[in-house]
């Protein structure tokens, strides 16, 4: 018995040392090949462009290619699915968001589970909303565009890109604070909606700041507050949620790398670290203001600050979806 005891004994202490042997091995030569960052939007948005620009300088950090892949549908389920699926050896990870790594889980039937299927890498800039209105709203600030909304709500409408989005979201939030009710029209994209509210089918919307902004510049919309809790590096000038009259009422489409479950994290911490790196880039920052993003702070850029935000936000958003039902598209 004894000597059955000491064999087992044995053999578990050389797997250690093979596995711990192993993996400084890896540690050394990771990464050797390219490696795959899955967007699951198509390309040519304001995601992809912000893919390809973390790729570029990642790829000087980790002396490999990160050669982006573009796989659109289903509300960016399907190229998530692809990464979960995905072997979890560092060479595939993905560039998820708020919309596809928290919302999606209450709002659709998925083949992986957005909190347990994925080691979080590095928070990445996000896309603050604009609360915007047709010039035609009397409305001139946020409490006055409240007063608005709350004599009108029966003929009220305000635009938003799907169902189940974070827009639809950050408006069922605008009604459950305030307590009116008013109609939501979803339409496939930012650009056909703002086409609507300038034509006055519709009447206001949160929108994402960066591709409206140099509408409120010309006067052609009009800005009553950003839905975050510091003011736009792009748009100083337009309040917050918090200054205008809506305390609290946060809401924007972060970005985020995620790999596969179960990703080493020696894995795990030589991408965090690329990321940090290219945000740290002057130029990167540049371009990110310019698209009208906003940076993250490097302490909530951790591995363990990416999971506990996205809890935090699951537990924020699930509620709201499952108590209006929605079903994304």
């Amino acid at each position: 018995m004894g000597g059955t005891l000491s064999n087992i004994v044995r053999s578990l202490l050389a797997i250690a040392i093979a596995v711990a042997l192993g993996g400084g091995a890896m540690a050394q030569t990771y990464p050797s090949r390219p490696i795959t960052m899955v967007v699951p939007y198509p390309a040519g948005g304001v995601t992809d462009m912000l893919a390809r620009v973390l790729a570029e300088r990642m790829q000087k950090t980790l002396d490999q290619s990160v050669i982006v892949e573009n796989i659109g549908g289903a509300s960016g389920s399907i190229g998530v699915a692809r990464v979960a699926r995905a072997q979890p050896d560092g060479y595939t990870f993905v560039m998820g968001n708020a919309e596809t790594n928290v919302l999606d889980g209450a709002a659709m039937k998925l083949p992986y589970d957005v909190a347990k299927d994925f080691e979080p890498i590095a928070l990445l800039p996000a896309y603050p909303f604009m609360l915007v209105s047709k010039n035609a709203v009397p409305a001139k600030n946020l409490k006055q565009l409240i007063d608005w909304l709350k004599a009108n709500a029966d003929k009220v409408t305000q635009g938003t890109v799907g169902t189940g989005t974070m827009q639809h979201l950050c408006g069922l939030s605008i009604q459950n604070r305030i307590g009116a009710r008013w109609q939501f029209v979803p339409y496939r994209g930012g650009a056909p909606a703002m086409q609507d509210m300038l034509a006055g089918q519709i009447d206001f919307m949160c929108t994402a700041s960066g591709s409206f902004l140099p509408l409120v510049r010309s006067g052609q919309i009009r800005a009553y507050a950003v839905t975050a809790k510091h003011r736009m590096a792009a748009a100083p000038d337009i309040p917050t949620v918090d200054e205008a009259g809506l305390p609290g009422l946060y809401a924007s489409v972060w970005n985020a790398f995620w790999a596969p479950k179960g990703t080493s994290q020696f894995v795990i911490a030589k991408l965090n670290a690329a990321a940090l790196q290219a945000m740290a880039d002057p130029a990167l920052q540049k371009r990110v203001v310019e698209m009208g993003l906003d940076m993250p702070p490097r302490d909530q850029s951790t591995p363990q600050a990416l999971g506990a935000y996205q809890k935090a936000e699951i537990e924020k958003w699930w509620p709201v979806i499952k108590a209006a039902d929605i079903k994304a598209e």
